[in-house]
């Protein structure tokens, strides 16, 4: 790989991700365009969007590195990756957006009527978020690392810098272009290499080495529930996943965003079925790498497996060719990094700024530029922090990582969710109920795993993969608190749930056709 070609590519993915932000600071002026792109984005624009967005260094990088190194069933990160938005357009994507709240803290007050409910909630999105975006850091610093041999603080800064910027810059207006843009960029990166090489062995031998790699003493790596890369219980171990991936992508508060910026619930529901589209084209490709991997990158399973999406065009090109494949890829990766950090740190910034900011800066002047300007001192807040944690907790699992972000969004935010929206019965003290016992249970673990876990056996799989236990505990929670203090239901809520599950062309507080926002 050539550091000289994957920097120029780095570069040119940089100076457009600059110059596409710097022309959202054009047009967005107002609270309601660094918030939510003022609810105008169509269907498609924020389809592309949001699986820029959504498809992390998890996804460009560690999903492939998780497959070569533990086996088959590593594939569940892809699948659940994609069913956690089928989860998301039939429970809670037109009701969310019918809300018409800004942020996730904004729907909990509107629901449940209550300054600590979202106050608890403002805490939980800073930490998730913090949480998720350590791993992207960490996905560039690696990348510079491979590419250039540079240290991994560096690549993590470049990719903090730009993310402030941009999101400083033009807000949600701003990065929904950016992120529409890398997605395609990403899909590009991944599928190129693949078709290039599936062309360059219509007359070669190597598949029947890749088949001979595969059988044999590596066969292990290819059976279902097999214990590859050394896990216990597998078989738990991938049900909880499966739940985590599956439920935690509605308790994602980079993406819950993203559905306010629909104009309607209508268009939040043909975002999601566009988005199941595009998520599923993309995760066709990172499994085939690691595939390739066990043949041409053998090196890596035991160590630097995240690596492999950037070695391999290398490994299998040496030359111009894996040259300019590496780079692409390397392009692709940067992409990815941004992406996902721009909209964590909008999201972030956005309870940052609503739920500790704007009250003070308020004292000195008021209106929308207040509110725009103390949203750019969040945002330059939100990342400052996960940098600091990223240079303390060091190396990390990618998708790991981002698994246990799963979990912990799996065991506060769906809950609340889907409960607040489908069950009247729901008291505010239940929903306080499942957010802190939901929180502390998922948010131990993740801790666990970021100091180092438990040396195996069913404390490492119960630690390594909470969300079998800490979301039913949660959702157990609410219920039976919920049950206990009836006293405590929201005097407002059969007209939240009116106004949530009734289509926009209603005004449900005057019985009028509805004009949205």
């Amino acid at each position: 790989m050539s550091p000289a070609t994957s920097l120029t590519a780095i570069g040119l993915v940089i100076v457009a991700t600059i110059g596409i932000g710097l022309f959202g600071l054009r047009i967005s002026r107002t609270t309601s365009d660094f918030y939510v792109a003022s609810r105008a984005v169509t269907p498609r624009w924020n389809a592309s969007a949001i699986s820029g967005e959504y498809l992390s260094a998890a996804s460009f990088l560690g999903v492939a590195g998780l497959v070569l190194m533990n086996g088959a069933d590593m594939l569940w990160f892809s699948v659940g990756y994609t069913a956690g938005y089928l989860m998301l357009l039939v429970l809670v994507a037109a009701p969310l957006r019918r809300s018409g709240a800004y942020t996730l803290p904004d729907f909990a007050e509107t629901r449940f009527e209550s300054a600590v409910v979202r106050r608890i909630c403002s805490g939980l999105v800073v930490g998730i978020g913090t949480l998720y975006l350590l791993p992207q850091l960490h996905g560039a610093g690696l990348t510079l690392q491979t590419v250039t041999g540079a240290p991994p603080d560096v690549g993590a800064a470049m990719v903090a810098v730009i993310v402030v910027i941009n999101v400083a810059a033009g807000g949600m207006r701003s990065i929904t272009f950016v992120q529409a843009f890398q997605y395609w960029l990403k899909l590009t990166a991944l599928a190129a290499p693949i078709f290039v090489i599936l062309i360059s062995w219509r007359s070669a031998d190597h598949p029947v080495g890749l088949l001979a790699s595969l059988q044999g003493a590596g066969a292990e790596w290819a059976e279902p529930l097999s214990r590859a890369g050394g896990r216990d219980h597998p078989l738990y171990a991938t049900y909880s996943l499966l739940l985590a991936l599956c439920f935690g992508t509605m308790g994602l508060p980079h993406v819950l965003v993203r559905f306010y910026t629909n104009p309607d619930g209508r268009a939040a529901r043909r975002t999601t079925v566009v988005v199941l589209a595009l998520l599923g084209t993309f995760y066709l490709f990172p499994p085939m790498y690691a595939v390739l991997g066990r043949s041409f990158a053998p090196d890596l399973v035991g160590h630097g497996a995240d690596t492999v999406v950037l070695e391999l065009p290398g490994r299998i090109f040496p030359g111009t060719a894996g040259d300019l494949l590496g780079a692409l890829v390397a392009a692709g990766a940067f992409a990815a990094f941004l992406s996902t950090s721009s909209g964590l740190t909008v999201a972030i910034a956005g309870v940052i700024d609503q739920d500790l900011l704007r009250s003070r800066l308020h004292r000195w002047t008021g209106g929308d530029y207040v509110a725009v300007n103390s949203f750019r001192i969040a945002a330059l807040l939100s990342m400052t922090v996960p940098y600091l944690a990223f240079l303390l907790t060091g190396s990390l699992s990618l998708a790991d990582t981002v698994g246990l972000a799963f979990a912990v969004a799996a065991s506060t935010f769906c809950p609340l969710l889907v409960l607040g929206i489908w069950w009247r019965r729901m008291s505010t003290t239940g929903a306080a109920a499942g957010l802190i016992v939901g929180g502390i249970a998922a948010s131990a673990a993740a801790l666990v795993n970021v100091i180092g876990g438990p040396d195996g056996g069913w404390p490492r799989a119960l630690v390594g993969q909470p969300a079998a236990w800490t979301m039913p505990l949660a959702f157990l929670a609410v219920i039976v608190v919920s049950k206990l203090t009836p006293d405590k239901i929201p005097a407002g809520t059969a007209l939240s749930m009116v106004r949530l599950h009734t289509p926009e062309a209603v005004d449900v507080d005057r019985g009028l056709p509805y004009r949205s926002s």
